[in-house]
């Protein structure tokens, strides 16, 4: 094969052959489709080669021209890694935003089960405090007293009074209350009008008041011989005491100026007012012989009240209604959450002693002691209620148990207290709960009930937990892997693969927003920066400077607190966070582009774009950026994989996107304790692989598109 110079050949063919001398002698040589010449054809590009001859490698026929956008895709396929990644990414977004339009479920879709759950499922307690009602709204009881009535009642019960006539006399600022025993159990409070008009024992009796401005003596009944006179020469002082025809006397400044009054210590009756006879001593000694509180003489009722050693004795006078009255009793009905009004159980209260028979509604009921435990009957005679001791309440205070399980409870605590037990349980069937919480029926309208054992555990002095397995219509936390839920649940009850398929979606949108923010303000600042140096590109590069010494994550720790404390919108929230990274990632991006442009605005096409008048915002953008967008590129793609990363921590931290938005650093985050670390890998691990696959393949790309791009690179 003949050998020639491919100068040469070009050379000859500019000057020699036009389009149709070209065309012409394609005929003639008889040019075929297997770019071979035909027999007995002329050589037409006078290379010296035979009809038979095939044209050699580098003949200028084959050679042929490749664009550089097409030479860097050829360099870059070659790339086993770089195509590798580019396959990774391309899953990850089919992944993550075409997947979730053919998932079933949602992000934020809340699943639940039916499960045997142990849970405090009542409270019993043996009641001890007494509970007021008001019988009329419209009496005033002063604070004082009706905050003082449960330890004023057990004052009572602990005294060892009658109970029958068992009652105190409580002074208030503004008044007097009576406080009434009248049946087990409950008492009655109402206000009255009192007077002291006696006492018995040691006491202390106002005698008189001696006044210094006039020398005189004012006593309070009789005349004492021989008394004024003394005090006129003892009382000097406030207070203090002198003795007067052997009995002693105190005195105290009174409640005029100069004025004292003046007491005497007394023992046996002594009357503050007149003396009321001896029908009056005779009911009074009664009265003390058996230890009543209330008595009467005549036409009036009198009360004692016991002041240590002294007993005073009060008339009583106009008593009001009674205004509050007192239990411990608690109501139980005998159906299942029946609310009934105070009104009903006042009335029920009243009644008891009392005939116990009473109206509400217009309703008669009738209340018989049937082994210790008052019960109510309607008017036709079927059991509506009763009062007892013992409450047992749900866990949550609610009064929706059914009656026969309070009963088994109270039965049992009081084998308990016989037996001297602490602990003691009991099967019983409890209704199964339906997915609103209610008790589920079967299709008859029955109660579905299950056999439960019904542990019941003394917590303190009178108050019993009673706990049980029941099985609840709950969320379905935690639950591992299965054909329902591929990847499980959460500690939420949410679908772990539509979490991580969302979570995608705002990972990988995060990192492209952020990217292009950063890389638009930098390429603005680094080129403007670099094309016009001077005093411009000083002050561009300090404030880029500046930039690069903030410590970001203070920054974003500082910004997560305000944001929590604004309770900011999640999606709001992803917004800030998004603008901020990118305004804290442009610093790197102007230095990049500044580089770049400082090399290439002294080259000979940009002096020609000068000579041309071509303006100062075309040079810098149409000639000098599109030079400097292969390193772009490399830089950007390959900060994707560090703006997941950065996304991420600060999720994990709490400091980025919030819940119930998922990211991939908030599913993270789900289980950052070290016991759910261990006990629920199948949340995080694939989150974790999802995150370094994906940088990992940004970061192959970028790798690939530097070789691609700068080929000596490799070398």
């Amino acid at each position: 094969m003949a050998k020639y110079n491919l100068n040469e050949v070009l050379k000859q063919r500019e000057t020699e052959r036009s389009a149709a001398d070209f065309a012409k002698a394609q005929a003639k040589a008889g040019w075929n489709k297997t770019n071979s010449f035909a027999s007995n054809a002329e050589d037409p590009l006078h290379t010296g080669a035979t009809p038979q001859q095939q044209l050699a490698l580098d003949d200028v026929s084959r050679v042929k021209a490749l664009s550089p956008g097409r030479q860097v895709f050829k360099r870059f396929v070659r790339n086993r890694l770089a195509v590798t990644g580019s396959l990774i990414l391309i899953i990850m977004f089919v992944f993550s935003f075409i997947g979730p339009l053919f998932y079933p479920y949602g992000q934020k879709q809340i699943f639940y089960k039916f499960d045997t759950m142990n849970e405090n499922y009542a409270l019993a307690k043996q009641n001890t405090a007494f509970n007021g009602y008001d019988i009329d709204p419209d009496v005033t009881v002063e604070r004082k007293v009706v905050n003082s009535m449960n330890s004023n009642i057990k004052k009572m019960i602990m005294s060892p009074d009658n109970a029958s006539q068992h009652a105190l006399l409580v002074l208030g600022e503004d008044g007097s209350y009576l406080i009434e025993n009248t049946a087990d159990n409950i008492y009655l409070l109402s206000s009255v009008d009192t007077e002291k008009v006696a006492s018995l024992g040691s006491s202390t009796v106002k005698v008189g008041t001696y006044s210094q401005l006039g020398k005189s003596f004012e006593f309070e009944k009789d005349e004492i011989a021989g008394l004024a006179a003394d005090a006129a020469a003892n009382i000097k002082s406030k207070s203090g005491s002198f003795t007067s025809n052997g009995v002693e006397y105190t005195w105290q400044k009174g409640s005029k100026p100069k004025t004292f009054d003046v007491f005497a210590e007394t023992d046996g009756l002594v009357f503050t007012g007149d003396d009321l006879g001896s029908e009056f001593e005779d009911a009074l000694n009664d009265a003390v012989e058996h230890d009543t509180k209330l008595f009467r003489s005549g036409q009036t009722s009198y009360f004692l009240d016991q002041q240590g050693k002294r007993t005073d004795v009060y008339e009583l006078g106009n008593r009001a209604e009674a205004a509050k009255v007192y239990t411990s009793y608690t109501l139980d009905t005998f159906n299942v959450g029946e609310k009934v009004s105070d009104e009903f159980k006042i009335q029920a209260l009243l009644s008891i002693g009392k005939g116990n028979r009473f109206e509400s509604q217009g309703v008669s009921y009738t209340i018989k002691e049937e082994d210790g435990v008052l019960v109510i009957y309607d008017n036709s005679g079927k059991e509506y209620a009763e009062f007892n001791l013992f409450s047992v309440r749900r866990y949550s205070g609610e009064d929706s148990m059914e009656y026969g399980l309070k009963k088994a409870i109270s039965a049992k605590i009081e084998d308990m207290l016989e037996a001297d037990q602490k602990t003691g349980s009991l099967i019983y069937a409890i209704p199964q709960q339906a997915e609103d919480g209610s008790a589920m029926k079967d299709e008859d309208g029955n109660y579905i009930m299950n056999d439960t054992e019904m542990k019941i555990t003394q917590r303190l002095e009178g108050e019993y937990v009673i706990n049980c397995e029941q099985i609840k219509y709950m969320i379905d936390t935690y639950a591992s892997p299965s054909r329902a839920h591929v990847l499980g649940t959460d500690g939420d009850g949410f679908d772990m693969l539509a979490r991580v398929m969302y979570g995608g979606r705002v990972s990988l949108m995060v990192g492209f927003v952020v990217v292009i923010i950063e890389t638009i303000l930098g390429v603005i600042m680094g080129g403007i920066a670099g094309y016009f140096g001077g005093w411009v590109d000083n002050l561009i590069m300090r404030l880029v400077d500046i930039f690069y010494c903030l410590p970001s994550l203070p920054i974003m720790i500082i910004l997560g607190a305000m944001m929590d404390a604004m309770r900011l919108d999640p999606y709001k929230r992803l917004m800030v966070m998004m603008a901020v990274l990118g305004i804290l990632g442009r610093a790197g991006v102007a230095r990049l582009v500044r580089g770049q442009i400082l090399s290439l605005r002294e080259q000979e096409f940009m002096v020609a774009t000068e000579a041309t008048g071509i303006r100062i915002r075309d040079r810098i953008f149409k000639h000098l950026m599109p030079n400097v967008m292969p390193q772009l590129i490399v830089t950007a793609t390959m900060g994707l994989g560090s703006v997941i990363l950065t996304e991420s921590t600060l999720s994990f931290l709490g400091l980025g996107v919030k819940h119930p938005l998922a990211t991939w650093g908030t599913i993270i985050n789900s289980v950052s304790s070290a016991s759910a670390i261990a006990h629920y890998a199948f949340i995080w691990i694939p989150v974790g692989l999802l995150i370094c696959l994906t940088v990992i393949a940004f970061n192959f790309v970028g790798d690939g598109l530097r070789d691609a791009y700068d080929p000596k690179s490799k070398r």
